[in-house]
């Protein structure tokens, strides 16, 4: 079996991309922190990480297909909150940003992770919450950092595999 070790995670000199909601962005930066701090365990240097920007959580999707079609990323990380502000336009949101992040993995074969989380109650000022958050965010960059590890150990299995001609 074709197993991948820590030092060359990464195919062909590509990197990943982290891709970052600015809504609430101080809680999300936590799980982007956690990431790059177990990737880093994992022998990934921080070259090997870009960070994007983006406003909101709805953003995500198409910057994710814009930086697959640069052929630089192995893999991109997405990292978001979509808080319930008492109307149902946050399950609209949740379902387009997720429903968008398949479609650009399952269209482009490079994997799109999520850490887009979607708290059912989330109060901003209340401390307690800010801090649940903190921590959860932290620890959902921390598995993401896993799965991150174990889809780019999964996916070099594929790396020598031909398409298959479905021509008849």
């Amino acid at each position: 079996m074709n197993q991948t070790t820590k030092t060359n995670l990464l195919p062909n000199n590509q990197k990943i991309a982290v891709i970052q909601a600015n809504w609430h962005g101080d809680i999300v930066g936590e799980a982007r922190k956690s990431f790059i701090e177990d990737m880093g365990k994992a022998g990934v240097t921080d070259k090997q990480i870009d960070v994007y920007d983006v406003p909101g959580s709805l953003e995500i999707p198409l910057q994710a297909q814009k930086l697959i079609e640069t052929g630089q990323y192995a893999v991109v990380v997405c990292c978001g909150m979509i808080i319930n502000g008492g109307i149902y336009h946050h399950e609209y949101v949740n379902h387009a940003v997720l429903d968008g992040m398949m479609r650009v993995q399952l269209d482009t074969g490079v994997p799109v992770l999520s850490v887009v989380l979607t708290p059912l109650n989330f109060h901003e000022g209340t401390q307690e919450h800010q801090d649940f958050f903190f921590d959860h965010f932290k620890k959902k960059g921390q598995e993401a950092a896993s799965a991150c590890i174990k889809t780019l150990e999964n996916m070099a299995q594929f790396t020598h595999v031909q398409p298959q001609n479905k021509a008849a």
